[in-house]
């Protein structure tokens, strides 16, 4: 009789446990190929920390692309870029530290449906700055999503994940092995044609991603990945106040443009989408009745 082999390392093994100086206290989420871990450091600040799943972090090529892609966006000093604190290997295990959130987009659309159409400009302007910094510094991140999207406490919005897509897409290119990239349901349609990319894909999803947050749901949805990609290259997206009339025209310009087809009719950059959205965000508010009746 042989013995069964050793089962794979799970994300309930680490819970508990110290990885390098940080303790280990939940999980809060995973991707394809990491844990995130709610944690603290050993001062008791408290941390979040995304482990790189075993299978991967024994790859030396995979895990090299992780971690020149994570000290990348260490070096993002912004208010609305999630700041890393930490990149390194402890045992067998690939990890890399950064600030606690509250929140992120995608639990807040999970748990509220539609937003108001004030907290998404608010939002998507946080998103605009970090943005704009990332791509004057030659950084795209590739994979922008709600649940890249972080809240603070005080409500605002920083961007998580940046360069993770790329290390993948480069481990893919270099080696042959079938990893998804990126998230269907946001890529853009030069991605889903695998045409060269620059910083206007992250329009495009952020575009994906305000109109969830309008919504409650995503502009293009099917079961079938190639069909999801013709969608995104071909067909146009519905029509935002067809779902929610109470929403601005401004507004649905912005998402629309967001969402243009090809890049050349997207933002070309973050301040030109900034400035719609202090458009929208200055836009006259309804007077009171009891002032329409004084006059």
């Amino acid at each position: 009789m042989t013995d069964a082999p050793p089962r794979p390392p799970a994300s309930t093994d680490l819970v508990g446990r110290t990885v390098g100086p940080y303790d280990l206290e939940r999980l809060l989420g995973q991707g394809g190929f990491a844990w995130v871990f709610a944690g603290r450091e050993l001062d008791g600040a408290p941390v979040a920390v995304k482990v790189l799943m075993p299978r991967y972090a024994g790859d030396p090529q995979f895990e090299s692309r992780f971690r020149n892609e994570a000290e990348t966006a260490a070096k993002l000093q912004h208010p609305n870029i999630i700041r890393i604190r930490f990149v390194a290997r402890s045992g067998g295990y690939v990890y890399f530290a950064m600030d606690l959130c509250a929140d992120s987009l995608g639990a807040r659309i999970a748990r509220e449906g539609a937003l108001p159409e004030a907290d998404i400009v608010r939002v998507a302007a946080d998103v605009a700055r970090g943005l704009g910094f990332a791509h004057g510094q030659g950084v795209i991140h590739r994979d922008l999503k709600p649940d890249n999207i972080l809240l603070r406490s005080d409500g605002s919005a920083v961007i998580t994940d940046f360069g993770i897509a790329r290390a993948v897409s480069g481990y893919v290119a270099s080696t042959g092995v079938n990893m998804t990239i990126g998230t269907p349901q946001y890529l853009s349609p030069e991605q889903a044609q695998g045409r060269a990319l620059d910083q206007r894909v992250d329009f495009y999803a952020l575009g994906v991603t305000l109109f969830k947050a309008a919504t409650g749901e995503v502009p293009f949805a099917a079961s079938d990945w190639f069909e999801l990609a013709r969608m995104h290259v071909e067909q146009p997206p519905p029509g935002l106040r067809k779902k929610r009339p109470e929403l601005s025209k401004r507004f649905e310009r912005i998402v629309l443009k967001c969402l243009a087809k090809h890049p050349d009719d997207r933002y070309r950059d973050a301040a030109q989408l900034l400035a719609d959205l202090a458009a929208v965000d200055a836009k006259p508010r309804p007077r009171p009745w009891w002032r329409w009746w004084s006059g």
